[in-house]
């Protein structure tokens, strides 16, 4: 019998669609499934928070849009309405805030047609999410699938997550930072650089990731060797990641006749500047301040300082098991969190908050990794109770940053 011309030929072309579709749903399915779990515990953190902030409103009186756009969310709003001045100003202007998150709550704003700080509190929202997506994966590869659970537990816990809830720019610069790092990793050179120089946009606290980018591009030309074509490529991480910065301050010398304009604004107009005795002032304060409500000569404790100096004791001790315990982490995570670090440190303004801490992400996903079991559960315990605690105060008032 003679067979029709194409009959078989035509069968394999439909097996093979029928196993692409197969697989392609697979994959996505194997997707949806990964996210389920941080999306999941995001969102539940979400609402705890939605919550601390109604029970402010009824208790203080205050509306919720002022509570999302509390502290720095002022600023970027108005950022976001006024723009730059003409000119350096040394006072407090909106000068000392970098440019990208304001524009980007300005076109998501003119999209969803929605007040500025909506807008900012979505992108916050958003961005939270894919950093906990993102912050998953880092741990996953790293040290495994339960690890990256507590990671995500723990990161969404922390008290510096509120920044995901309020107008701050965190929301957009974690996203952009752990895409780096894991690119990094990948050896995605140019995407890595590419995250990194719009980072470098949001605000200052994105700098240590020009010399996480240098640290990943020399090991790498070291391993392969310079004569590496490809290995010669990892130079554009470091090459691209200052490009926002860079941008900013072009900018600036055209608007404002200095490039130097916002560092003016920041060290004037807010008393910032860089010293090795920041922490020290802290604690000092802070012993002066307990001694003199001790014997109720003030009215009470300025809680900055007491969160500064808690921050300081667990950044320290996450650090000693860096050192100590030396999980898996790469080389450009550690040189985030080291020059992050030491920013934070040598702040004079900003002390190792709960939104600073929560920016030295890998220091927390290393805690999780260490503690386990009953140890986990005490951590997520305790940072539940400040969550809740310190919310109550950031969102209202001017007593605690955020």
């Amino acid at each position: 019998m003679q067979t029709q011309p194409g009959a078989d030929a035509g069968q394999p072309t439909i097996d093979r669609r029928s196993t692409a579709s197969a697989g392609l749903v697979g994959r996505l399915g194997a997707a949806l499934a990964a996210l389920r779990w941080p999306l999941t515990i995001y969102a539940a953190t979400r609402v705890l928070y939605l919550l601390i902030a109604l029970i402010d409103t009824v208790w203080h009186q205050t509306p919720l849009a002022a509570e999302a756009s509390n502290w720095d969310g002022a600023w970027y709003i108005a950022l976001t309405v006024l723009g730059y001045p003409g000119h350096a100003l040394h006072i407090q202007s909106t000068l000392g805030f970098l440019p990208l998150y304001p524009l980007t709550i300005w076109v998501v704003g003119q999209v969803l047609s929605s007040s500025y700080a909506f807008a900012g509190l979505v992108i916050s929202l958003v961005g939270g999410a894919v950093a906990t997506v993102l912050i998953q994966r880092l741990a996953t590869l790293w040290w495994g699938d339960q690890a990256g659970r507590r990671a995500v537990l723990f990161f969404c816990l922390f008290p510096g997550s509120i920044v995901f809830s309020m107008v701050y720019s965190e929301g957009l610069l974690l996203p952009l930072i752990a895409g780096c790092l894991i690119a990094l990793e990948r050896k995605r050179w140019l995407l890595a650089g590419c995250l990194a120089g719009v980072a470098t946009a949001v605000g200052p606290t994105a700098l240590p990731i020009i010399p996480a980018c240098a640290v990943a591009a020399g090991l790498e030309l070291r391993r392969a060797g310079w004569h590496d074509r490809e290995a010669r490529k990892a130079l554009l991480a470091p090459a691209l990641a200052p490009a926002g910065l860079v941008a900013f301050a072009l900018f600036l010398w055209f608007w404002t006749g200095t490039p130097f304009a916002s560092y003016i604004a920041q060290h004037h107009g807010w008393s910032e500047r860089t010293t090795l005795a920041a922490i020290p002032h802290i604690a000092s304060h802070l012993g002066h301040e307990i001694a003199r409500f001790h014997t109720f000569r003030h009215p009470g404790i300025n809680l900055n300082y007491v969160s500064g100096v808690i921050g300081t004791v667990f950044l320290l001790w996450a650090w000693s098991l860096i050192v100590r315990v030396k999980p898996r982490i790469s080389a450009a995570a550690i040189t985030w969190t080291l020059f992050l670090t030491f920013e934070i440190f040598t702040s004079s303004m900003v002390p190792p908050n709960p939104r600073m801490l929560i920016t030295a992400f890998p220091a927390l996903m290393v805690v999780a990794y260490h503690l386990r079991g009953k140890a986990f559960n005490r951590l997520l315990g305790v940072s539940t109770v400040l969550l809740v605690a310190m919310s109550l105060v950031t969102y209202v008032g001017t007593a605690l940053r955020p």
